[in-house]
């Protein structure tokens, strides 16, 4: 009898001390924390706080009637940026410049990587994830990459081969592709990538072989969840420190790049349920009463009730990492900088996507929160790119000394922090590029330069040149040529050269259209 009894007092013994290790290993450093949020394809104004009186004022026409309230939450308690654009908005070229903090022309990244290009995010340089390891940062990321060249290196069965010999020889998806171990990864050690745009059944790798029912790197798994869900269980347990995955003395730089609002929009790669909470036709019996922006051509806008749904189980998701980052005790701690790779047009010129210089494809959200360090409840007019974001936040975290000269975005952190403002420069314009086109976006005025594209007689020459007086004409409604206003005309034009030299873009190489643009 006594051992028996003494059996049961191991037993619980050994229970007690198992349920301890479930415990978070909470920081123990004063360094900020970083986490960088950008869903896909989410465009500025779909927001729920931008409706709210003290933001109403700042949107470009009229803001999306979208339920996001973590997101709200944020930009309530931290800074909203009201310019904030994507410079380039396609997937591939959008990240390699939030990532490198240097233009297309120097990271490596001129159009979206897929399995017939040879786009891909340079190895040899130095990324947000290089310089936040070498400050002794923990290093993690979650969900879409879309930064490297598309190979075949795979098996049949998706594992990843690295040859295109047999057994592989095989690609796994189109676009998007595994980023092996090595200089393409650069430096992030914690590694949780979703692939393809199907947001019920993504293609998974992780080099944490407990998300992956014990898989190695480079070994597919299938989870068959909701992409946003799945992610944030995984972020979640990693805040926790659960399997001691890091070093709780150091500071984290976690970046979580969600796949939706991306297409696709049917009922099979779509929060159903979100859909009929909120969007279902009892409340908006007409889609005229979601898709309110007045150019909007609501045949093509069919989707904005599966554009909004997937956006507010993004939301919701988003919530539940916040809160365990309230829970381990660093939410005030964690420089959380909330943004997207581009917008989305939504039915606007009777167009879907993105890849255009409408307001809707370029204009993206920029929030930043930051309780220890920052005044919550402002708002930043300067005009913000995604080159901007790897000096800006580096800034912030104190380390601007660490920032390397090739670096081309803007430190405008000491705007952020109201220390040494006059140091920072607003910029006259944001460079803007598609592949034929380049353009520049002021405070008032989008300048666009279309050329012709590849298989016209003239892929050389000018297709147009035009602008939209984005104050008196929101909604882009008509297209002003340069010899209507030729000063304003000649000033953006003159901005834009020194722009495309400034970025040593193929055009001012080239010297193309060296007659319109002032170079020199």
């Amino acid at each position: 009898m006594k051992n028996v009894l003494l059996l049961a007092l191991v037993l619980m013994a050994l229970g007690c001390k198992e349920e301890k290790k479930t415990e978070p290993v909470l920081a123990k450093t004063k360094a900020p924390n970083v986490l960088i949020i950008y869903p896909d394809q989410l465009r500025r104004y779909s927001a729920g706080f931008w409706s709210k009186e003290k933001y109403r004022a700042h949107v470009i026409g009229k803001p999306d009637p979208v339920v996001t309230p973590h997101i709200d939450k944020l930009a309530e308690n931290g800074v909203v940026f009201t310019q904030a654009v994507s410079n380039f908005p396609l997937c591939s070229p959008a990240r390699g410049m939030i990532l490198s903090g240097r233009y297309p022309e120097q990271n490596g990244i001129w159009n979206n990587c897929r399995k017939d290009r040879d786009e891909s995010l340079r190895d040899d340089i130095e990324t947000i994830t290089d310089l936040f390891f070498d400050a002794g940062y923990n290093t993690s990321y979650f969900g879409k990459c879309h930064w490297l060249k598309n190979e075949p290196l795979f098996d049949e069965n998706g594992t990843y081969i690295g040859s295109t010999e047999e057994p592989g020889g095989n690609y796994i998806n189109r676009y998007d592709t595994y980023v092996p171990p090595g200089k393409s990864r650069h430096s992030i050690e914690y590694f949780y990538q979703s692939i393809r745009d199907t947001h019920y059944d993504p293609l998974v790798y992780s080099n944490d072989p407990n998300t992956i029912n014990g898989k190695k790197d480079g070994e597919l798994h299938e989870p068959k969840i909701f992409t946003p869900k799945n992610e944030a269980e995984k972020i979640k347990n990693y805040l926790l420190n659960k399997g001691n995955v890091r070093d709780s003395n150091k500071p984290f730089f976690l970046m979580w790049s969600l796949n939706p609002p991306h297409n696709p929009w049917n009922d099979e790669n779509t929060d159903m349920e979100t859909l009929a909470k909120y969007y279902n036709k009892e409340k908006y019996p007409e889609d005229s009463q979601l898709a309110v922006r007045d150019n909007a051509d609501l045949k093509v806008a069919n989707y904005v009730r599966h554009y909004f749904a997937n956006l507010t189980s993004v939301d919701n998701y988003i919530g539940q990492v916040l809160e365990t980052l309230k829970e381990v005790g660093e939410l005030d701690n964690t420089i959380i900088l909330f943004s997207s790779d581009h917008g989305e047009m939504l039915g606007s010129h009777g167009k879907e996507g993105k890849n255009v210089f409408e307001t809707e494809s370029l204009s993206v959200p920029f929030i930043v929160h930051w309780p220890k360090g920052l005044q919550g409840g402002t708002i930043n007019d300067a005009l913000f790119g995604g080159p901007d974001v790897l000096p800006t936040v580096m800034g912030l975290a104190g380390l601007d000394k660490n920032i390397p000269e090739a670096i081309e975005g803007i430190d405008f952190s000491p705007l952020l922090t109201n220390s040494n403002e006059k140091t920072v420069q607003k910029p006259e314009g944001i460079l803007l590029m598609l592949a034929n086109s380049r353009g520049i976006l002021t405070n008032r005025y989008t300048l666009c330069v279309d050329q012709k594209k590849h298989g016209d007689d003239n892929a050389k020459g000018l297709q147009e040149v035009y602008m939209y007086d984005n104050q008196e004409d929101p909604y882009q409604l008509k297209k002003l040529s340069i010899d209507e206003q030729p000063e304003v005309a000649a000033n953006l034009l003159s901005i834009l050269g020194k722009e495309l030299k400034r970025t040593n873009d193929p055009w001012y190489q080239q010297k193309k259209f060296k007659d319109v643009f002032r170079y020199e």
